[in-house]
């Protein structure tokens, strides 16, 4: 890899985690947002659900002004409800998925260029009903946002066992569910994340390479295990270099130099690498942002030749 990294991919960086005050499609979204669009580091934002119809349609107009490319992460609406696409009543599947849509509408609105989801959580006991929950509401989803569109969806890996405890789940899973959907769908992939490899007690090639036939959208960012009374323990999304965290500059460019490996940046045109950020505690978005940026300068450093 050489030259800059905007020949390989497009730097961005998920708005509704770097303030999280955004996270529930309220409160100051496009002041935020436009702290993200005047800044030419990034080339992506990964905008969230948006409850105001007007603010979507301005932060939409901001996006293209900007330049920007933009996706649609639907996860915080089922993590801030607690809404489950895998749940065993049905009921609460369908509402759920319904959620799901209302997200793939307003994807559409912005003029999104991918849409991610993550499955739920799950018994031991009560495993291959969740699986075909989750199968079903793929499917469904699939359907609906094809009937609207080219819009690719990736389902998120996350941890199994840790924190969201969602069935996807190990990359052995993540695969098996992948080739079964991708049998019968071609807008369907997998999103998988930096931050997510440790807390499924996964290496980084052991993470991406099983996975090469079917990853369409990267998150990167770092997380905290080991002492649970850290603040920041678990999938909390820390800012690079925050203690007692799991991966370095170094692992970000091996995450990147992976990448590259199985073909991730020569199979699509400039696709996302996004930040995954999140303040802990009374940190200042602006500051943990700027972590981030030189955090990817300095990976950056150790691979262009």
């Amino acid at each position: 890899m050489k030259g800059s990294i905007k020949k390989y991919m497009k730097v961005g960086i998920l708005h509704f985690m770097s303030f999280p005050e955004c996270i529930k499609g309220d409160g100051p979204i496009l002041e935020t947002l436009q702290k993200i669009a005047v800044d030419e580091f990034f080339d992506a934002v990964e905008m969230t659900w948006i409850n105001d119809d007007d603010t979507r349609a301005k932060a939409a107009q901001m996006i293209d002004v900007a330049g920007m490319s933009v996706a649609f992460g639907a996860q915080p609406m089922h993590l801030t409800t607690g809404q489950n696409i895998n749940d065993l009543d049905e009921s609460k599947r369908i509402i759920a998925l319904n959620a799901l849509k209302r997200g793939v509408d307003e994807a559409y609105e912005l003029k999104a260029k991918g849409f991610s989801y993550l499955s739920g959580k799950y018994a031991d006991e009560t495993f291959d009903e969740s699986y075909a929950q989750l199968t079903k509401s793929t499917k469904e989803l699939l359907d609906y946002a094809k009937a609207k569109g080219d819009m690719p969806i990736a389902l998120e890996v996350f941890d199994y066992d840790i924190d969201k405890k969602s069935i996807i789940g190990p990359t052995a899973l993540a695969k098996k569910f992948a080739q079964e959907i991708t049998s019968e769908y071609d807008n369907f992939g997998l999103l998988v994340d930096l931050s997510h490899t440790p807390l499924c007690h996964e290496t980084i090639e052991g993470a991406l390479v099983p996975l090469k036939d079917y990853i369409i959208h990267t998150h990167i960012g770092t997380c905290v295990m080991g002492d649970k009374s850290i603040p920041a323990y678990g999938d909390l999304h820390p800012r690079f270099n925050f203690a007692n965290s799991e991966n370095s500059p170094a692992d970000l460019a091996k995450f990147i130099t992976t990448l590259d490996d199985i073909g991730y940046f020569q199979k699509f045109d400039r696709p996302f690498l996004s930040f995954e950020v999140r303040p802990t505690g009374d940190e200042d978005s602006e500051l943990v942002i700027a972590n981030c940026k030189r955090v990817l300068n300095e990976a950056w450093a150790m691979i262009a030749d």
